[in-house]
């Protein structure tokens, strides 16, 4: 129970349950034209098929719309560090970006998966960019690296099924006794450890968040409800 009860969701404060629900739509024109002007060559299909995905997600239960995601994902990326792909430690890539280059870390599987899902409907509440530290080689090592996954809670205080970039399948936390919250985020929040009280904004406070999502907003990424 103890990894449920890390990655268990707070309670929804009286100005978030007052919110409306937040989601994201594409403009898959201006993505298409942002590929353009990065110069990311004439062959922009993945976008097609990643707003193929999102029309079709958008009519389907929550289940699929996980697992058709997910699938998407690590079917069209492979993962690799930031130091090798973008020359960098530390750097977290558009979807647009993450599509072009198609491969990524486990930030950019996380973005783009966090983006898609809200865009076929599964709103902001319900999801949580969740960085970890992740125990490497066995129950009894005392390694650890750090890491980021997506968590979707279908409610708050239920135990969140997370979504990972080193594995394909979608498991329950209770099932992930490698990993250990550090914090969690959405496009406006930001929570210590896993079930933690509110740190305040995650743009203000993370600015690798904060400059993605600025980019995102040029490649056609837009929230209902403004961030």
């Amino acid at each position: 129970m103890l990894g449920v009860m890390l990655f268990s969701l707070p309670g929804l404060s009286s100005r978030q349950t007052q919110e409306q629900p937040v989601f994201t739509a594409i403009d898959f024109e201006q993505s298409r034209n942002q590929w353009d002007r990065y110069g990311f060559g004439a062959d922009n299909t993945i976008l097609d098929q990643w707003q193929s995905l999102l029309q079709r997600a958008s009519s389907l239960n929550t289940d699929e719309k996980l697992r058709q995601i997910n699938a998407f994902v690590h079917d069209v990326l492979n993962y690799q560090l930031d130091s090798a792909l973008w020359g960098r430690e530390d750097y977290w890539a558009s979807p647009l970006e993450t599509l072009a280059q198609g491969r990524g870390d486990c930030e950019d599987f996380v973005i783009i998966q966090y983006i898609s899902l809200l865009s076929a409907g599964i709103s902001d509440d319900k999801l949580r960019l969740i960085y970890v530290r992740a125990r490497i080689g066995g129950p009894a090592s005392p390694v650890t690296r750090p890491h980021m996954v997506l968590g979707y809670y279908p409610e708050p205080g239920a135990e969140p099924i997370l979504l990972d970039s080193l594995i394909e399948d979608i498991l329950p936390a209770s099932e992930r006794t490698d990993l250990t919250p550090v914090f969690s985020f959405n496009s406006s929040e930001l929570w210590a450890g896993g079930s933690g009280a509110s740190a305040g904004s995650s743009t203000a406070r993370l600015s690798p968040w904060r400059n993605v999502l600025d980019r995102m907003r040029s490649e056609g990424v837009t929230f209902n409800v403004p961030r």
